[in-house]
């Protein structure tokens, strides 16, 4: 019994193995993007060997970030200093640019890789300069998410994840932004100024056509109307303009002490 133990033990070693440092008909391009969340593997432009560091401009933010914490708790900053370098690094976190951040709030670079692997805004793979983020959860899918989605990746010529190949483009799915009430949605991650002029914008009411007319506006360098892309709605309000509330509410008497 204990050879047949000992062999399956070794088999499913074997197997771990190989998910983790890959056989030769794996390539690291097709590794699928829930794998690529999990762990490392170096490869030319993302290894601890190449030299990265924050722009001159940037490491006056740096020090900006760093005043608003306790000298003795600067790794509270991880997060702002993590989603600085990415803006730097054209969307994406390099595990070089992570070790920079660990040497300057001076904590094990594991500490870092933590923060970095567990927020899904992070990535940890390369995207378009312009990064589109479909909504995927209950309210916005009811509302045709899915559609959404389908309609740029089709129009892109990509899968979920993949690069367009001009670098301009690139299509992930992201939780609840909190626009249900203005569902569907989808929000532009912008790298194509650098973290300068990062932008990060909600466009919602979108539609498979609209979505479409977005990606060509930006193509274009053109900069599309942000919120609601319905133009029979005000922000949140509802279609043709509010039926109620229309003005000034009366407060409850029990604010006024002496009529409580």
């Amino acid at each position: 019994m204990f050879p047949a133990a000992a062999r399956l033990a070794a088999k499913r070693a074997f197997q771990i193995r190989t998910a983790f440092h890959g056989s030769p008909k794996v390539t690291l391009a097709s590794r699928s993007f829930s794998t690529a969340l999990n762990y490392h593997i170096d490869s030319p432009d993302n290894n601890p060997d190449m030299p990265w560091d924050f722009s001159q401009a940037n490491k006056e933010r740096v020090k900006e970030i760093l005043s608003h914490y306790p000298s003795n708790y600067k790794q509270s900053a991880v997060i702002p200093l993590l989603d600085l370098a990415q803006q730097q690094h054209g969307g994406w976190l390099p595990v070089s640019a992570m070790n920079a951040v660990a040497k300057i709030i001076e904590v094990a670079p594991i500490r870092v890789y933590e923060v970095a692997t567990f927020y899904s805004m992070f990535n940890r793979t390369k995207v378009g300069k312009y990064h589109l983020l479909v909504c995927g959860t209950t309210p916005c899918m009811i509302r045709g998410s899915r559609e959404i989605e389908e309609a740029l990746l089709k129009h892109l010529g990509v899968k979920r994840n993949e690069v367009t190949k001009d670098g301009l483009f690139s299509v992930g799915e992201m939780e609840c932004m909190g626009c249900c009430v203005n569902a569907p949605m989808i929000t532009v991650a912008d790298y194509s100024k650098g973290s300068e002029g990062y932008t990060y914008n909600y466009y919602e009411d979108v539609t498979p056509k609209r979505v479409i007319e977005i990606i060509e506006m930006l193509r274009r360098g053109e900069a599309p109307p942000v919120g609601t892309q319905n133009p029979l709605r005000i922000k949140s309000g509802p279609e043709g303009g509010n039926t109620t509330l229309l003005g000034e509410p009366k407060p409850p008497p029990c604010r006024d002490l002496d009529a409580c």
